[in-house]
């Protein structure tokens, strides 16, 4: 069908380029025009391959949780009321009463760093004392029918 002024259409064509070139990287059985394209398609292939190797991948899905551990332990430096060796002091007493023993920190009294009221068992103020308190051998007194509720820090206990 002719146009207004009467010519029939045309397709452009351009015949310095393959049709496989006009929309994307040339096909593999076609020589390229530009030797420093197909070396930079090879580079990006080569490239592409290490970045999505399956080696590679583990390892960074197995290194997650210690980048996240690292990454909230220097948040914690940085946002925290203590300076830099008390909140050290501090995470590590939160790990428990044996990793600060470990090390040969402990007990905390209450306000200082390093106390966690999960950690004091008698409510004293101490949290991870060394000694055990000692008993002194009473009378057993009768036990009622009723069950017992005592707290210990934020956890209660029912006695049966």
């Amino acid at each position: 069908m002719p146009d207004l002024l009467g010519a029939s259409p045309t397709v452009a064509t351009y015949p310095e380029y393959p049709d496989s070139m006009l929309f994307g990287k040339p096909a593999r059985n076609e020589s390229d025009l530009n030797p420093r394209s197909s070396k930079r398609h090879r580079r990006a292939d080569a490239m592409r391959r290490k970045a999505l190797s399956p080696v590679r991948i583990l390892i960074m899905v197995l290194f997650l949780p210690l980048t996240t551990a690292v990454f909230a332990a220097g948040m914690f430096l940085r946002i925290s009321d203590y300076d830099r060796n008390d909140a050290v002091l501090h995470l590590i007493a939160l790990a428990g009463c044996d990793a600060a023993d470990a090390i040969g920190f402990g007990p905390f009294r209450k306000g200082q760093p390093g106390y966690h009221k999960r950690y004091d068992a008698d409510g004293d103020g101490v949290s991870c004392e060394k000694f055990a308190p000692a008993f002194t051998q009473q009378a057993i007194p009768p036990t009622s029918s009723a069950p017992t509720n005592r707290t210990v820090g934020n956890a209660k206990f029912v006695r049966p």
